[in-house]
């Protein structure tokens, strides 16, 4: 899509967010099928950046488009070029279906947004938001865009297919996560976030519903809807979720990349202990104990001194305090806990 196509689809976004690109992701009907072989004749196309290598494809088809990168052509994409799978998850806004590019046999995630809906939202900007960050991010832990195109009702993203569906649910099935897990996880996502960073982007939005898992388990993050590229600015925008929100923007001052240390600190909390920190009955006493840092360690589950320690280094009121996202590898938490290969794979990056 280029420039000239995705301002005249963005044309009529209104300048605040309204509405949270979420939604519980559930099945879809039986005739999702169908439905998205409509139009396939008529679909307009837009430059993506997918270039499909070698017609066989490997398990994790997402190594593969990675490894070929720097020989990728710009390609025109339209829905004829993928057979359509099962749905994946239903949103707000669309569906999420399981797709194969025809030519490679590659494996990907096709995500279907209507415009109609979009637009009626107010929230096409925060589409192209979407489109503009993730599809320039590459990090083993960020789920990558690979391209996208559009027909008179629709918007098609192409997406690396997470195998292993959403973590949400998983947490949802254990209750919470064992202490090795959990560091294996946080250091991954600190890694992530760090390079998310390096490229002036904030997230804004880290949660369990917006992390994915791939084929061996690995997380990745998704959802930029609410994320920014933000390279010398304090924002002053609330948005994200209640639970998760720091001190800062529940007060509605500035901020910047310090609220993803605070995100991953609650994060830390919900997956040891089942439940975010600061969570409460309702809306307001859960933003005055964000407030307090009302932050309490109940004594079951057990779980580590060391583990508190760094929950405690990321949740601090006042954002220049919070320990530095490259730190966190190097807590005495991480290294005693996490998978020792996966540290090994983060201290080469």
């Amino acid at each position: 899509m280029n420039k000239e196509n995705i301002q005249s689809f963005a044309a009529n976004a209104v300048a605040s967010v309204k509405a949270r690109i979420a939604g519980e992701r559930a099945g879809a009907g039986a005739n999702a099928h169908s439905a998205l072989q409509d139009k396939t004749n008529t679909t307009k196309t837009a430059s993506a950046s997918m270039q499909p290598p070698a017609p066989k494809a490997s398990i994790d088809p997402s190594t593969a488009l990675n490894a070929n990168a720097n020989s990728e052509k710009r390609r025109q994409w339209r829905l004829s070029d993928f057979d359509i799978g099962r749905p994946l998850g239903r949103g707000k806004f669309g569906n999420v279906y399981l797709a194969r590019e025809k030519k490679s046999g590659y494996v990907v995630a096709l995500k279907v947004l209507f415009k109609n809906q979009l637009q009626q939202s107010n929230v096409e900007h925060q589409l192209r938001r979407e489109i503009e960050i993730q599809s320039h991010l590459r990090h083993p832990n960020i789920l990558r865009l690979y391209g996208y195109f559009y027909d008179d009702s629709r918007v098609y993203l192409i997406l690396e297919y997470a195998a292993k569906g959403e973590l949400y649910k998983e947490l949802q099935k254990c209750v919470r996560f064992d202490e090795k897990r959990t560091a294996t996880y946080i250091a991954s996502l600190a890694n992530a976030l760090v390079y998310c960073h390096s490229k002036h982007v904030i997230h804004r939005d880290i949660k369990p519903e917006n992390l994915l898992q791939g084929l061996n388990g690995e997380l990745k993050i998704a959802d930029f809807g609410w994320s920014v590229h933000a390279p010398n600015s304090r924002r002053q925008t609330l948005c994200g979720t209640l639970d998760y929100l720091p001190p800062e923007m529940v007060e509605g001052t500035t901020h910047d990349n310090c609220v993803d240390v605070w995100s991953l600190g609650v994060l830390c909390y919900e997956f040891l202990y089942g439940n975010p920190p600061f969570e409460a009955a309702g809306h307001s006493e859960t933003y005055k104990r964000i407030l307090r840092v009302d932050l309490r360690f109940p004594a079951e589950p057990a779980v580590s001194e060391d583990a508190k320690d760094l929950i405690r280094s990321l949740l601090v009121k006042n954002p220049t305090e919070r320990m530095d996202l490259s730190q966190v590898i190097h807590h005495p938490w991480i290294k005693r806990c996490a998978d020792s290969k996966v540290l090994q794979k983060l201290a080469q990056k």
